[in-house]
């Protein structure tokens, strides 16, 4: 069995984001970047199916040659081997973009399955992984929590707010799992180690046969007109007890005048 995972790099979650006032795009070199957090619920699920069925688990990532750390450390948690697409026409795309390319790289592999995180922390559109599902003609599974394998066929389990849905499958087939799918892992020191050394093929646009016209910021169809600086934040209200009642006074008009209650 050989299973996929597309990951991204992203700005840290706990730094400071600032978009670049010349291209309206998130400025990543403004903050340190990681792997995706969502993505090691992905890459987690794709170690356990490895651990379980003999599974030989690749990781895909299309980002400039300066994101190669971002491979290595997925490749850190046990995968196999890597796949990353370099290409300057590729900076600026849009989700569809994006969807593009990371279609075009999974057609160029062999694959049983594609586990997307369902949602990156950078952008949150929620939209790569059926998008790309769509434009390669397969099952798309997603906002999965619980997922099993049984010969060519996929089961997934998807909570929502009136209970559950249990979604069946024939593999190939592209699934994006949430948050509560798992608990992942930590690398060890000899999968850190391990890594440096594991096989990483570096592909182009024109490896690939993308039409580039369709990727690209001059080529998004989602654009950021303008943006404003986040306003400062705000002193907070405090409300002392002074023993006189007053305060509780003051604490239930400060919720009305908030509209909590």
């Amino acid at each position: 069995m050989k299973v996929l995972v597309p990951v991204k790099r992203v700005p840290d979650t706990a730094g400071e984001k600032k978009i670049d006032p010349n291209d309206r795009t998130v400025d990543r070199e403004s903050v340190e970047s990681v792997l995706c957090p969502v993505n090691e619920f992905a890459i987690e699920e794709a170690m356990r199916l490895k651990e379980q069925q003999d599974a030989e688990v690749t990781v895909l990532l299309v980002g400039p040659e300066s994101a190669q750390p971002v491979v290595r450390k997925a490749l850190s948690y046990g995968l196999d081997a890597g796949v990353q697409v370099v290409d300057d026409a590729v900076v600026g795309s849009d989700a569809l973009g994006t969807a593009e390319v990371l279609a075009k790289a999974l057609a160029a592999e062999e694959f049983d399955l594609v586990i997307f995180g369902n949602q990156s922390t950078d952008a949150r559109t929620c939209l790569v992984p059926a998008a790309v599902a769509e434009i390669l003609g397969l099952p798309a599974l997603t906002y999965a929590r619980h997922l099993e394998i049984d010969g060519d066929q996929i089961t997934v389990h998807r909570e929502h707010e009136e209970g559950w849905d249990v979604v069946e499958s024939s593999l190939p087939a592209v699934v994006s799992v949430v948050e509560a799918i798992n608990e992942p892992r930590y690398p060890s020191f000899k999968g850190i180690m391990a890594a440096k050394s594991k096989p990483l093929e570096v592909r182009s646009l024109d490896d690939l046969d993308v039409d580039t016209s369709r990727v690209g910021s001059d080529n998004a169809a989602a654009i950021m007109y303008e943006f404003r600086d986040r306003p400062p934040k705000e002193p907070g209200t405090i409300v002392e007890d002074d023993g006189s009642g007053a305060a509780a006074t003051q604490l239930a008009d400060w919720l009305v005048e908030k509209k909590f209650v």
